[in-house]
């Protein structure tokens, strides 16, 4: 089934809807906001690479709170524990048997802040969760939450005393951008106060059940044949790419696809276009390039990478494909 016109406009109103919510407390971050709402509605994760104070906790929380959901924040440190995050089976001496406590992942939007400061193990039992959706403890299955993202947060300024996240670990979520700081227009109505619903709770727009729903309908969209064949010529283009050691992965070209449905939807459309795959090249696949030191040495990123790729890969005519 594909989706049509009709709930494409549902769709695009809910989700103008959630991002003017969020905007409250985030002021002058629409883009940012947009591209989270992207990652979480297609079943995704959001890595944000940014220096503190710029309202990553404040973009969790608004987003569960727009959602009727529930967040928590766990601040990873050196000596955090992976049973810290998913929970512990504790001995209860009155029924006389193991109960098992939930740990923060159980929630719909988690805040890993810092998340390069844990140990490796730790980082991993939150990845494995991630990937999973589920959590086994002493051979029990516990699902997580529904609808449920991760938001990771590294410092770039700050290396001392960190694990930087392996590039294996790195594809595993669908998109990394930041936040940065507000214009200066922002700046002013932050200093001023002029936003005073942002600091008390957000009124929910949506319910998790509609946010499941409008998961599911992301992956009705329409994609025709050549924007298949557009991705993958993108993905190709990454690793054939002088300055790159190792290219995109299939996981980067099936995310590239599934993030750009739901920009479709998100924009009001029931199929996707060029532009969105363009609009999230981006976003999506520089977190998961490894370049060549030379090119790192001579001041190249992959951002730069994708946008050559771009401009040297045609993209088919925009036209709608019934």
């Amino acid at each position: 089934m594909t989706m049509t016109p009709e709930q494409a406009t549902w769709f695009a109103g809910v989700c103008d809807q959630l991002v003017e919510n969020v905007e409250r407390v985030l002021l002058g971050k629409n883009h940012v906001i947009r591209l989270s709402f992207t990652a979480l509605l297609s079943r995704g994760h959001l890595l944000l690479e940014d220096v503190p104070g710029t309202g990553k906790t404040s973009l969790a929380r608004a987003m569960a709170e727009s959602i009727a959901g529930t967040s928590n924040r766990v601040q990873f440190t050196p000596d955090l524990l992976p049973g810290d995050i998913t929970g512990v089976s504790i001995y209860d001496q009155r029924s006389g048997e193991f109960a098992f406590h939930r740990g923060p992942i159980f929630s719909n939007i988690v805040l890993a802040d810092e998340i390069n400061r844990a140990s490796p193990k730790t980082q991993s039992a939150l990845l494995e969760v991630m990937e999973e959706q589920h959590v086994t403890v002493d051979g029990v299955t516990h699902a997580v939450a529904s609808p449920f993202m991760v938001i990771a947060t590294q410092n770039p300024i700050e290396q001392a005393g960190t694990y930087r996240l392996p590039e294996a670990q790195l594809d595993r979520f669908i998109m990394k951008t930041s936040i940065g700081y507000p214009d200066h227009q922002s700046t002013i109505r932050i200093l001023e106060g002029s936003d005073a619903a942002g600091d008390g709770i957000l009124s929910p727009v949506a319910t998790a059940a509609t946010i499941t729903e409008m998961t599911r309908l992301a992956t009705t969209v329409h994609v025709d044949a050549s924007i298949n064949d557009y991705v993958a010529r993108i993905i190709e283009g990454t690793r054939t790419a002088t300055e790159i050691r190792l290219g995109a992965s299939v996981r980067g070209a099936l995310a590239l696809i599934r993030t750009s449905k739901t920009l479709a939807a998100v924009s009001g459309r029931s199929f996707v276009i060029p532009d969105d795959v363009k609009a999230l090249a981006d976003t999506v696949l520089a977190h998961r390039l490894i370049l060549d030191p030379e090119a790192e040495f001579d001041g190249v990123n992959p951002s730069n990478v994708i946008a050559q790729v771009l401009i040297d890969t045609p993209p088919p005519s925009d036209r709608r494909v019934a």
